[in-house]
């Protein structure tokens, strides 16, 4: 197994240096936070919208069993199956078995992130199934070959340019074409793909308890089609995108919109209640909902980073951290990437495995700051510190370092013995890790204490 935190430290030190990719995401994120500001201005009252919509996220994660039984109970009356996922493979395994009893050969995929966290398109292609992205962010990644860069945004990271070429290379498009022409470009591969398909994928943007629907929001309209044209629609979900009622959306739906993309609300909207009814003409034949677990249990079963399943997957968090502004998406090697990756990556993946992801972080809490349903992330990465070196995950070596501290810091005469320059030495060449990407630190000669009791006795002498 590969070392994720040095290939991690490796690949971010590189792309922290990359004054062109630095100059593409600031240019996008500049285009987000122009916007934004215009799309908050739809709220009369915006703290207070956070605060209901976050008391909303607690009841559905604190009765999350009854939620999800209470979805199951009425989406199957209308003729869907719900198929439980305990991980990623119990899901890839059912999408297999529906893919082999349809004869597929043809798959559409609309935009998920869940799809992403199971490997999806891997798999299929592994059972000789052409999957098909039909996001234009993703199909732009899926041409290149990557994963997607960014939650909302899979390829924030290219420029026109840089699409441009990708098309010609891979397409054999001409050189140099426009946005509009690209899009048309894709618009018509696509088309052709939504009717030979004969099973379409969706994720859900939300799961309605009290109806038994799936809501999903978005501005291109593949996801319609995904689910419309295919006669067999298989949504993947995790068990965490539940909302108590459908009278919830006119909430959540701007909400993520406007911390999204700075929209006052996305294009499309669409509620999905189950397959084609018999007195319908339109809709799949077939509609099957996974809900997938896959390590999201283990978030529930702590109290405090509970809190994390309440994310709608905005991306407001990726385009406000400094530290992800800097080394991009994808050194983190994880499907979700930015503050709320780090949170949520440790306990759906490996505390020991990705630990070193809690530390990447400058704790200035600007993520807590922007998320909409208010999570305190910042305080959530301490947390996963401290449950990392509670759970046994530091190094002996650190253990040591900080117990040395910690004796030396809570007593004076320990903390005032010794001079600068043994201060010095101890921190800058025994303690290495700290002068590995900062400069040397400088101790002054003599300490508050001893300068403070100094003027004291000056003071007397006067």
């Amino acid at each position: 197994m590969k070392d994720n935190a040095a290939s991690f430290i490796a690949k971010s030190t590189i792309k922290a240096a990359d004054l062109d990719h630095r100059r593409k995401i600031n240019f996008n994120i500049s285009k987000y936070n122009a916007v934004v500001p215009i799309g908050k201005q739809q709220f009369s009252d915006n703290m207070l919208a956070r605060e209901i919509a976050k008391n909303k996220k607690w009841d559905a994660i604190e009765h999350l069993d009854k939620h999800l039984e209470n979805f199951e109970k009425r989406i199957t009356a209308r003729g869907a199956k719900v198929i439980w996922a305990e991980n990623a493979e119990e899901a890839l395994e059912e999408i297999g078995k529906i893919c082999q009893e349809k004869n597929c050969k043809t798959l559409v995929k609309s935009k998920s992130m869940v799809t992403e966290e199971i490997h999806l398109n891997h798999y299929l292609e592994s059972i000789g199934i052409d999957s098909v992205e039909t996001d234009l962010g993703e199909y732009i990644q899926q041409l290149d070959g990557e994963p997607p860069y960014h939650i909302v945004t899979p390829a924030m990271h290219k420029s026109k340019e840089d699409v441009a070429k990708l098309f010609a290379d891979k397409l054999g498009t001409p050189g140099g074409l426009s946005p509009e022409e690209l899009t048309q470009v894709a618009r018509i591969k696509l088309r052709e793909k939504y009717v030979q398909a004969e099973v379409g994928v969706t994720g859900a943007n939300f799961l309605l308890a009290d109806i038994g629907a799936i809501a999903i929001t978005e501005n291109e309209g593949n996801a319609r089609l995904s689910c419309a044209f295919p006669k067999t629609h298989i949504v993947v979900v995790g068990i965490e995108k539940m909302l108590p009622s459908i009278h919830d959306l006119p909430l959540f739906w701007p909400l993520l919109s406007t911390y999204g993309t700075g929209q006052r609300v996305t294009v499309y909207n669409t509620i999905v209640t189950g397959p084609k009814q018999a007195s319908e003409s339109d809709g799949p034949e077939e509609m099957y909902v996974i809900l997938l677990d896959n390590g999201r249990t283990n978030l529930l079963a702590n109290p405090i980073t509970r809190e994390a399943l309440y994310c709608i997957r905005c991306g407001a968090c990726l385009n406000a951290c400094p530290v992800y502004k800097n080394i991009g998406g994808h050194s983190y090697e994880t499907t979700y990437s930015g503050p709320i990756g780090k949170v949520i990556t440790p306990h759906l993946q490996g505390m020991e495995e990705y630990k070193h992801l809690s530390y990447a972080s400058s704790l200035c809490g600007n993520c807590t700051e922007v998320c909409p349903v208010r999570i305190n992330l910042h305080e959530l990465l301490l947390e996963n510190r401290h449950e990392a070196v509670v759970g046994g995950s530091s190094s002996i070596a650190e253990r040591i370092a900080w117990k040395v501290w910690k004796t030396a810091s809570l007593n004076r005469t320990l903390m005032n013995m010794g001079n600068g320059k043994l201060k010095n030495w101890m921190v800058n060449k025994i303690f290495k890790g700290w002068t590995t990407h900062r400069s040397e630190l400088d101790f002054s000669a003599t300490t508050f204490s001893e300068m403070w009791e100094d003027q004291k006795a000056n003071k007397k002498q006067a």
